[in-house]
Parts: structure tokens; sequence; C-alpha cells
């Protein structure tokens, strides 16, 4: 076993303090929060004892663990649950699963973003389990008189060999209850886990299946109000009043008003974004109601005025400026490919590429770019808000609760301790609920109304409002020697209004001759994390361009992309940091050209690579598809990936599957262009998803087995899918794409 020092917060102290003077005793009433058998009820402990903020057994030995993180379809709320539940050493069938509230001293990291829930809590979950298990197992040492270190256990039953005595979990929860947490833990050997590595059912899959409720959109409570906001119809316009004369007689309205989100003075961290922060407001008895209000709503909107506003991104203080105007796209092609002609950042330089490209042999240079992307989550926004004089009670779905806690409470002028989160599974996030606003939008509105309040945004408010993946552009140059060697890299990217640049990554440390620049370009479109941020364009580009020098060298694109890795770990440059493994990144690529049957195609399939390093772990495919009528089918994705030590195998799959779908679908038909700041589509009878018919036939998941600890899932099989289906569709027409979507390169090339 390894031993670690355990760590917990100041909330969790107060609570062990309180075990330690009277033996605290939670009661939990099952039935308030489902339908229950008779055998379930029966199995109800008569009481509960918490041994730590993530976890509490009962009486009868049936044990409660909290699902600390957001669970918006990636599965954490059970793979959390399984790794507690594994270092206690507890069976899986004595477990339930609750969604833990908002507590950031008693949880770390409780966010869903940046694919990190399972690294990030990783030790913290482990400490959990084992030091519940210690102290259970210390409990039933002083009640037999026996030494501690001969007392195992096994399936939630403690056993002391020697004399025989076993118990329950349960009967010693109590007394374990009362036992100081140590000092320092010893954690399982991986060999010895018996859940961690099995596959285990999705906790909440009945519930999602039989409609129970889950959803924030599902939250109703007695004397609850609908609201809906109403923004200016154009970026670059603001607020100035409203004619609501149309309005205030119709059946069913309450009231209509304006709030501002963020104070004037309030400065704004990175998630506290808001494209409109003012907007009106329409309250009504039902969403219908509000609906048709909202339609005979007038506003009178002018122009904004360019602003510079300071920004603090996790304590660094940044400038943000905003400019006037309405912007287009046609006007936002231009300006990326006047910046793309003009000097750029170096952000990392190695050798003397300069030179490299005056003696080579050959140059290829080749161009990218990717448009403005709207989420479309699957559930609209949504928040319930009951705020009265002394207290704020939240229900709802968000990324980022504990980030999002704070900039209510300073909102509303609140103490964080008298503010109450509860976070409900949502239906699709993958960076837009990070951006929280209509979390405090709702509250503002409860509190003005003085009255429960659930906002809700239509398809249109979500689609129209801001928060888009940013628009990139990219240049690559490559310069190829006599003998058809990668002598010299350059990459040369930017974007609105952020740059996608990764300068340490593949292949930076495997060309002896590399430069990275960047640029970007100031918008007042409201921009955010999208699944992969910048990962998700700069994988599609990379890999493309890669497979295209790949071919001009006369290699094979798997071959060329090892020879690259194979000189990145056989003769690492001196002095520069890379944030990539390439024997790891080797790894993948070498699985998945097994795995595929590389070299091995039939007749008729054509066939795509890529490969790609983000969020700590390394994805590599091999996406097969057929030509019907000019028109794409994907046949078949072979993926392989090296993200640790994978905690529940079926699930990991989903997620992964998940990400190779959602790409192809963004690669094939995302696109959200502007006309004078108006966004051109505003709901799906414009904006292109992919639909079942179109998702691949099968799809393979293959995982590197290794003992490194868990990294990211969730966005590591999105980005590298794009350029897997660009390198298969030249094979299918000849013709390069350089130009996102796909669909609609194909058809104007």
């Amino acid at each position: 076993m390894t031993p670690v020092k355990t760590t917990f917060g100041r909330r969790a102290f107060i609570k062990r303090s309180a075990l330690g003077s009277g033996g605290l005793i939670l009661t939990f009433n099952w039935l308030a929060s489902c339908n229950m058998t008779q055998e379930e009820v029966s199995r109800l402990p008569e009481e509960w004892f918490q041994l730590n903020g993530h976890l509490k057994i009962g009486d009868n030995g049936l044990v409660t663990i909290m699902a600390p993180n957001p669970e918006g379809g990636q599965n954490v709320k059970t793979s959390m649950p399984m790794i507690v539940a594994d270092e206690l050493d507890v069976d899986w069938m004595d477990v339930v699963v609750e969604q833990a509230p908002l507590n950031a001293d008693a949880f770390q990291f409780q966010w869903l973003g940046g694919s990190q829930a399972i690294r990030r809590g990783w030790p913290a979950l482990r400490m959990a389990g084992a030091s519940a298990r210690y102290m259970l197992r210390q409990a039933a040492a002083s009640a037999w008189e026996v030494p501690l270190g001969e007392i195992t256990t096994s399936a939630g039953q403690l056993h002391h060999e020697p004399s025989g005595k076993s118990a329950g979990y349960g009967e010693m929860a109590a007394a374990a209850s009362q036992i100081a947490v140590p000092e320092e833990i010893e954690l399982k050997k991986i060999e010895d886990f018996t859940i961690i590595g099995t596959s285990r059912k999705n906790v909440d899959g009945l519930k999602i299946v039989t409609g129970k409720p889950l959803f924030g959109m599902d939250t109703v409570r007695d004397g609850m109000l609908i609201a809906m906001i109403a923004h200016p119809p154009a970026f670059g316009l603001k607020l100035k009043s409203i004619d609501d004369s149309a309005v205030r007689g119709m059946p069913g309205i309450r009231d209509v008003f304006t709030v501002k989100v963020f104070k004037e003075d309030y400065v704004k961290t990175f998630f506290d974004t808001r494209t409109y922060n003012e907007v009106a407001v329409i309250v009504g008895d039902s969403t219908w109601e509000v609906m048709q209000a909202k339609k005979a709503l007038k506003m009178e909107c002018v122009p904004i005025e360019t602003t510079t506003n300071t920004r603090d991104r996790f304590g660094r203080q940044y400038q943000e400026t905003i400019p006037a105007g309405l912007e287009s796209t046609t006007e936002h092609r231009a300006r990326m490919a006047e910046m793309a002609a003009k000097p750029a950042e170096i952000r990392r330089k190695d050798g003397d590429p300069e030179g490299a490209f005056a003696r080579a042999d050959r140059i290829i240079e080749r161009t990218y770019t990717a448009p403005f992307l709207a989420h479309n989550c699957m559930e609209p926004m949504n928040f319930f808000a009951h705020v009265t004089a002394d207290k704020a009670d939240l229900i709802g779905p968000l990324q980022k609760p504990d980030l999002t806690e704070q900039a209510l409470a300073a909102r509303l002028g609140m103490p964080i301790e008298d503010i109450e989160i509860q976070m409900t599974r949502f239906g699709g996030g993958y960076g837009r609920r990070s951006y929280a606003h209509w979390l405090i939008e709702a509250a503002l509105i409860s509190q003005k109304m003085k009255a429960p309040v659930k906002l809700v945004y239509s398809r249109e408010d979500d689609m129209t409002d801001g928060i888009y993946r940013p628009a990139y552009h990219a240049q690559f140059r490559a310069a190829l020697d006599a003998d058809n060697r990668l002598i010299g890299f350059h990459v040369k990217t930017g974007g609105i209004p952020e740059s996608p640049l990764a300068a340490d990554r593949f292949p930076a440390g495997a060309v002896d001759n590399y430069l990275a620049e960047e640029w970007t370009i100031d918008t007042n479109l409201t921009v955010g994390s999208f699944r992969a941020p910048r990962s998700n364009f700069m994988a599609s580009a990379e890999q493309s361009f890669l497979d295209e020098v790949a071919e001009a060298a006369g290699k094979d694109p798997i071959d060329f992309r090892l020879e690259l890795l194979e000189r990145a770990i056989t003769n690492p440059l001196e002095g520069v940091n890379n944030d990539y493994d390439p024997e790891r990144y080797a790894g993948v690529l070498e699985l998945v050209r097994e795995k595929s049957g590389w070299g091995q195609q039939e007749p008729g399939i054509h066939r795509g690579v890529s490969a790609y390093f983000c969020h700590n772990s390394y994805a590599a495919q091999v996406l097969d598809l057929t030509m019907d009528n000019g028109v794409p089918r994907v046949q078949r994705v072979t993926c392989a990936l090296d993200c640790g030590l994978v905690v529940n195998p079926d699930a990991a799959r989903n997620l992964a599957e998940g990400g190779i779908v959602d790409g192809i679908g963004n690669a094939l038909f995302g696109e959200l262009t502007f006309v004078d700041g108006v966004p051109a589509k505003k709901n799906f009878d414009q904006y292109r998803m992919i639909r079942m018919s179109e998702a691949p036939e099968e799809i393979n998941i293959h995982f590197v087995e290794n003992t490194v600890d868990p990294t990211g899932l969730g966005e590591p099989t999105f980005p590298p899918i794009f350029a897997a289906l660009a390198n298969a569709l030249y094979q299918a027409t000849g013709k390069r794409l350089y130009d996102q979507p796909y669909l609609k390169s194909l058809s104007t090339a």
C-alpha cells in the first residue's frame, strides 16, 4: 500500500470536530427523493453516521457516497463514487450515490471543465474512502481489543481472523464516526482494486430512461413564476429603453422590467462573461404566456462605445477591449487574412527556422480556417432562484458552481454562507454552462419579484446570446530537404478574439528548426470554452497539414508521425520543454495502426488518420468512409486512447464515442455567420447538427493499459477526429480541405 498525507478543508474539519464532541448523527429520508419498493424501504437505516464529507454509513451497512462534481453526461456521478467505494472496500451493491451540493471547502475542484474531474479528484476521493476504512478498522480493533494491523476488510465487512470475529460496517459506524481522521493513510495497490477498472451502470440510468426529474428544467416549486429575457438583436448594440405597453395587459403576465447583470464597477472574472449586461425581463405564470408576451415587447437599442475592461483570470489581471461596430463574417475573414500577413508574436523558436526554409529543397505552405460555432446544448439554459432578505436558494445546471457563487455573492451583496446552490444533472454543457450569467439573472429576478422564479432561455435566446467557439485562422509551413526530411516547421495562427496556439505541443521538440507565432483580433462577439478549447481547431489544422507533408515526402502518414516522435524520444532538443510525452504519443499511433488494420483497407473504403495530445491524454484515430452520391458516410472509427488508468471502462467508451460523433458533426456542418452583428442562424431549422443516420456505423475504442493516474477523457477524442475525417475525404475525393465546415468546402471546391 501507498502511505499518503490526508487533507481536509475547513468545513470538513468543523464537521469532524462536531463528530468528536458528541457523535453527529444524520438522518436521511430516501422517500422524499424517489419512489421505493417495500424491499428497498426495509433496507433503509434508522441512523446515518458521517465519516467525512464524501460519505456516510448507515447502521445497517448501506453507504451513501457523495458525487461532488456536476454531472453533464460524462458519468462522473458514477465514476467518482466508484473510487471512494473501492478504497472503502465496500460492496458496490450497498452503495447509494447522491449529488453533493456546492461546498468548495469540503470538496476539491467541484467543476465540470477541462476534462479534469477524475484527474483532479483522484487523490482526494481515494483518501476519503481509505480514511473511512481506517476509522472503521480502528473502531473494530478498539471494540475487540486487538491490534489494528490484524483487522482486515472485504465487501463492507470487518474481520479479525485470529479470533474469528467479524462485523459489518454498519455495526461499527457509530464508533468510527467519533475516531479522529488519521494524519497519514495507506492507499490500495492498483492490483488490489475490485471496483476501479470494472464497468458499472450509470447510477441515474433508470431515472433518465423513465423520465424522473433530474434536470434543471424539471424544477418545480410552489408559487414558482416563469421568467424569460430579451436582449438586443445584434452584437454591438445595447438596450436603451423598453415599451411594455402591449405586454402588461396580456394574460398571466406579472411584471416587465430590466436588470443589469453585473454592477458597473465589478471586476469580472474569466467566467463572468456576458454579452448584454442589461436585458429586459418578462415574468408570468407559465412559459407559454411569457413567450407570447416576449413577442409583443418593443425595445429601443443604441450602438455601444468602444470600451476597455479589466478582467481577472485566476488572480492574473488582463485588459479586454470591446470594439464598437456591427461586425460581419465577410469583415472577419478579411481581417484575419490581413493579420496573417503581418508580423506576429513569437511564442517559441528552436534552432534556425529562417535558415532551414532558406536552404529547403521544397516548401509546403497551407492555410486553414474555422468559423464561430454555437454550443446548442440539448437542455436550454435555465435556473431556479428563490432570493429572500437573508437567503438565496438556487437550483440548476452549471459547470463552475463555486466561481458562479462568488459572482452572485458580489452582485447580491450577500455572504456566500447565505447562498445555497444545488446542482442538477444537465443536458449538455462542454463550456456553455461555465458562463452562468443566467443564474445571476434568475436571482435578480427573484429578488425583485419577491417570489421563487425559474428563468428559461429559448433556443433562439441561447443561439443569439454569445459564448461561441471563436473563429480561427492558421498558416503552416514545412521545409523539406532533398532527401524529403522535415528540416523546418513554422506555424502562425490567430483568431477572433483568441489564439488557438499551443506552442509546446507536437511537432515542437520533434523538428530541429521550429517557429510558433500568434496574433488576435478584438471583437464584441462573446466567446468562451467549447469542447477542447483551441485544441478543437489546432488538431484539425495541424494533423491535416502533417498528412499533406507526409504525402509530399512520399511517406506513410503514420510512419511519418512516428519518425518525428522517435526523433523527440531518442534525440530530444536541449533547453526546451514540450508538454507531451513522445513515447505515450507514439504508443497510441502504434495501437491504432494495429487495431485498425492500417494498410489492409477494403475496396471502396477511404481512410484517414489523426492523433493529438490535449487535456493530459493522447488519442489516435483512423476513420473509414465511403461516398454515396457525393455524400460521405462514415463507416468505422478506430480510436486508441491513453488516458491513464480507466475507472469505468463502459462509461469511458461512451464518453469517447460521444466526442467522436460530436466532432464529426461539427466538422461536416458546424458554422455560425453574422451580418451586421446579427447571427444568421437562430434555431435548428438553419443550424445544421449531425443526425442519427450520419453517425458512424461502428466505433471501436481501445485503451492503452497502464498504471498512470487517470487523466482527461471528456475532450481528447474530439479534436483529432476533424483531421481524420478531412484526411479520409481527401483519399475519397482528391480534394484537400482547408476550411470548415467540410461539406460546404467540398461543394465549392
